[in-house]
């Protein structure tokens, strides 16, 4: 292996949304834990970086081999007070920062760590081929529809498991995280900027049209969607995800796809166009391809689902408690919305203490600047100093964690 990766780890308390510092992260090989590769420790924002760890060459993603695209590696965490907690099966990638959540559970002294694993990638390993459905759902096959308009949900419940497997758990997972989990199963991070664009606008129009349709809950489930890739996409508990997906999802989370006089999320079905065919669905390889010709994200989704569909989005957004005003925010705003933004760090600094100290003036100064750069720092959101659409979203969403303990992972 002659390339190389960044692993980017962020460990969070549970219980009470705080950053765990001073933690002991280890990483192996998959071979096992007589394989010490690196060792390091969290700082007081939770967040540790581990460069030049080894990854196969960025070519084995960029087309079907024989050869995996990524390299394995097992992470132990360790943090006094708290639960050890291993992963097994972190996925590298040539070139492209991965992050991996762990959260963090206080210990009772007797609790005893269980691993958890990660499933290979859905482009590596045969998983069922999705069953097809209709592209634009018949609500009247219910006789109802709960929702009236699209709504990004703030949480999604993920069943792990075909939906009558009652044997599965459900888990309850913030929508952008759940998106980012997705893509990053369902896609390699190295391909062009186009190609993940595109099929993340399609996984999200996927859920979102589940949402709307409310297709599980109608039926007498308890759940939104399944991970299950004969019925919905593949999600994995505890999937490592990758920054650059993670950057595409937070600037793109509330839009979605559609038809002219077609309310609905459509129903964007994909696969991977080299094992399984799929007409009038979309390939995830030939996105790729028609990416590296030039092609747009929608002129790509156009070429696969058709040239009346368009981008949409919502601004009925669950658990947020304001809403983006409508353009960035930079030195020399003023009003409300830069209260908003102020009082939302100034709170969230009582957990990430590393946030600079700010009043709530309304006045977007250098004080104000410096603490979104710290914030977007801290994130791992690009530094600009500048309040756009992702870390408006961010901040709202470390808010709403703060202020009422949210669920992370």
């Amino acid at each position: 292996m002659n390339e190389s990766s960044t692993l980017r780890i962020e460990l969070l308390d549970q219980t009470l949304y705080v950053p765990v510092s001073d933690a002991i992260i280890k990483i192996y090989d998959v071979s096992g834990t007589d394989n010490l590769l690196f060792e390091t420790t969290t700082d007081e924002n939770g967040v540790a970086e581990v460069s030049d760890i080894p990854t196969p060459d960025k070519s084995l993603s960029e087309a079907p081999s024989d050869k995996q695209p990524y390299s394995l590696y097992n992470l132990e965490v360790t943090a006094d007070g708290y639960v050890t907690f291993i992963i097994s099966g972190v996925q590298m990638f040539s070139n492209v920062k991965a992050i991996q959540q762990v959260p963090m559970i206080p210990s009772d002294g007797t609790d005893t760590p269980a691993p958890v694993v990660i499933d290979a990638h859905t482009l590596w390993k045969q998983y069922p081929p999705k069953i097809a459905e209709n592209e634009v759902k018949d609500i009247s096959e219910t006789g109802e529809i709960v929702l009236s308009r699209v709504v990004i949900p703030e949480t999604i419940v993920v069943h792990d498991g075909a939906p009558t497997d009652n044997t599965a758990q459900n888990y309850y997972v913030p929508y952008k995280t759940y998106i980012k989990n997705v893509a990053s199963n369902e896609i390699y991070s190295t391909w062009p900027e186009a190609a993940i664009t595109a099929n993340i606008l399609a996984i999200m129009s996927f859920t979102l049209n589940r949402v709307y349709t409310e297709w599980y809950r109608s039926r007498g489930y308890d759940f939104t969607i399944t991970s299950n890739t004969a019925y919905d996409q593949k999600w994995i508990y505890g999937k490592t995800i990758y920054t650059n997906i993670s950057n595409i999802v937070d600037s793109i989370f509330s839009n979605y796809l559609s038809k002219p006089n077609v309310k609905q999320p459509l129903f964007t079905q994909y696969c991977d166009g080299k094992r399984v065919n799929c007409p009038n669905w979309m390939s995830q390889w030939g996105s790729r391809d028609l990416a590296v010709r030039g092609l747009s994200a929608i002129e790509i989704l156009r070429y696969y689902y058709g040239n009346e569909i368009y981008i949409n989005s919502t601004e009925q957004i669950s658990g947020i408690p304001y809403s983006y005003p409508g353009s960035p925010l930079s030195n020399g705003s003023r009003g409300e919305k830069v209260t908003e933004l102020q009082r939302q760090l100034i709170r969230i600094r009582q957990n990430y203490p590393a946030l600079p100290a700010l009043t709530a003036d309304g006045i977007y100064g250098p004080a104000t600047e410096n603490a979104v750069s710290s914030f977007q720092r801290i994130f791992d959101l690009p530094v600009t100093g500048i309040t756009d659409y992702a870390t408006w979203y961010k901040v709202s969403q470390v808010y709403v964690g703060v202020t009422k303990i949210a669920e992370t992972f």
